[in-house]
């Protein structure tokens, strides 16, 4: 990808994440190596309190977490498929070879290269019955602040009001272990959900937790309890082919499958336009931000996309789609995170404790003052990329772990983290008395030196991570 810098435009990224009644093209800051370049932003998954009108001719970078449901009264899947009978049988071989699996998922048992059809490509109508069973529907479930115009002016003493909001996305099936069914799908389809639930093939609608996330990536693995799922919708779903994203060529036709629009799944089709194309995303207070490479196609990738499936003709998942550009003078421009690019990510998210969110009254703080290394710092004067400690009270918990201001926090219990609201994000997952490892950048003979500190919480009613960032 090229080098160009383009405008910040101050808009909302995920165009899917939204009230119902919002405007769909409400986007946010970008930078691309095109007219424009899709962006990150941290309330991924969340909807959108404010729509903000876009001009004809501004470019919109847009990022796919969900799609507000409130007006869509249910999601409409589809049934009764028929698939060809050599995909489902090796997908059904994939799905057993999982089930084998005793506790952790192995990587040669699930995330391995397998060709769905041993024939050779099939249609798209093929495909579709062939991987639609292993797509799902995530609903993710919030209570956000909101300002609205009467705490704008000053009813109700000025204070922001809670609203609660709902978003969706896509995911994929990807494996099981002993007792949970696991799927992958974009982190941001996941970020500050109070609840999730997936909708499978049948319809049929479980909760699930969060197993692991890696926000630089933007992916993320959440697990359905298997003793949950009924034998009926078991019957139904499958585990996914993983294909070869690398053996992709320009050109190659290709599949794209989601929950786009909040409808339910639906099937998309283009070529690959491009591969290894490099992306630079920023989250939404421009304080970070990410290169990586993706797979660019035409295939038409809407709202509620993200999470789902990019697939080769063969009936192979070989990306996760997750980005779109769009504008009055741009068209057919989606993303994808290429699938081997990502495998040994998702493997390790996969074999990650499951999360459970804390009740709120519970949840522990690690009790000290932080702020997000932007990444104009990081270049400038080599602070690494993370979360710097700006503040650690005498005689606290986290200062008799050996924690010191000056120290850039980049990961809690081996879960990276890159700004300050990932860490807020993690910690409703943690519990006050609860024993945590951070992964530290410390200063030592003037370098930074890696090194881990064990501290327990204290209850969050008492102290929190108080943020200096801005």
């Amino acid at each position: 990808m090229s080098e160009y810098s383009y405008n910040n435009y101050n808009q909302n990224p995920y165009m899917g994440n939204q009230n119902m009644g919002s405007n769909y093209n409400n986007v946010n800051n970008v930078h691309t190596p095109a007219p424009e370049q899709p962006k990150k932003h941290g309330a991924s998954g969340r909807a959108v309190r404010t729509a903000k009108k876009i001009g004809a001719i501004a470019l919109s970078a847009v990022l796919f977490g969900g799609i507000a449901a409130g007006t869509f009264q249910g999601v409409n899947y589809l049934t009764g498929f028929i698939p060809d009978r050599t995909a489902q049988a090796a997908q059904e071989a994939q799905v057993e070879t999982a089930e084998a699996a005793s506790g952790s998922v192995d990587s040669s048992q699930v995330l391995q290269a397998t060709t769905a059809s041993a024939s050779g490509e099939m249609s798209v109508a093929d495909i579709a019955d062939a991987v639609m069973p292993s797509i799902v529907s995530i609903t993710n479930r919030s209570v956000q602040e909101v300002q609205n115009y009467f705490s704008m002016f000053g009813y109700y003493g000025g204070q922001p009001m809670e609203e609660e909001t709902e978003s969706v996305g896509s995911g994929i099936i990807i494996g099981q272990n002993d007792s949970e069914l696991l799927i992958v799908t974009n982190n941001h389809v996941v970020e500050g959900a109070d609840s999730l639930t997936v909708s499978f093939v049948d319809n049929q609608a479980y909760e699930a937790n969060l197993k692991g996330t890696d926000a630089g990536n933007d992916l993320a693995v959440i697990a359905v309890p298997l003793k949950s799922i009924s034998s009926d919708t078991m019957s139904q779903i499958k585990t996914a082919a993983l294909g070869d994203s690398d053996a992709l060529r320009v050109g190659e036709q290709v599949v794209a499958i989601g929950n786009a629009l909040g409808y339910g799944q639906s099937v998309t089709t283009g070529i690959v336009s491009a591969t290894n194309r490099t992306l630079t995303t920023q989250n939404e207070n421009g304080s970070d931000s990410t290169t990586a490479t993706y797979i660019q196609t035409d295939a038409a990738i809407n709202p509620g996309n993200s999470g789902g499936a990019l697939v080769n003709m063969k009936g192979e998942v070989v990306g996760i789609n997750s980005a779109k550009l769009a504008s009055t003078e741009v068209e057919g421009m989606g993303y994808a995170i290429p699938i081997s690019r990502v495998s040994d990510i998702i493997n390790t998210l996969m074999n990650e404790s499951t999360l459970t969110r804390v009740e709120e009254a519970d949840r522990g703080s690690i009790g000290i003052t932080v702020t997000t290394v932007p990444s104009s710092v990081t270049q400038a004067y080599g602070i690494p990329t993370g979360i710097y400690v700006s503040d650690v009270p005498e005689g606290s918990n986290a200062a008799a772990a050996g924690l010191r201001r000056g120290d850039v926090i980049t990961a809690l219990d081996g879960r990276s983290v890159t700004d300050v609201s990932q860490l807020q994000e993690l910690l409703q997952y943690y519990s006050a008395g609860q024993t945590v490892t951070l992964t530290v950048q410390s200063i030592e003979n003037n370098a930074y030196t890696e090194k881990t500190i064990t501290t327990t919480l204290v209850a969050s009613t008492d102290t929190a991570e108080t943020s200096t960032e801005g």
